[in-house]
């Protein structure tokens, strides 16, 4: 992720949502969404989500079978 790209502050996100939603969904984007200048929140594409949600459920099969 570049950071500095992927980074708005959450003022940005009320006077852009539907153009923000429009662009982390068509390109399967993650954004930082900041709050008083600290991180507060992650919006993130949907599809993006479900592989790392996957990716998660396999290494956890795969550390069990370590074990």
């Amino acid at each position: 992720m570049i950071f500095s790209e992927s980074v708005k502050p959450i003022s940005y996100l009320k006077a852009h949502a539907s153009e923000v939603i429009r662009d982390v969904a068509a390109n399967q984007k993650t954004l930082v969404i900041t709050h008083n200048g600290e991180a507060k929140v992650v919006l993130q594409d949907v599809k993006v989500y479900e592989k790392t949600q996957e990716s998660i459920a396999l290494l956890k099969i795969y550390i069990k079978q370590l074990i």
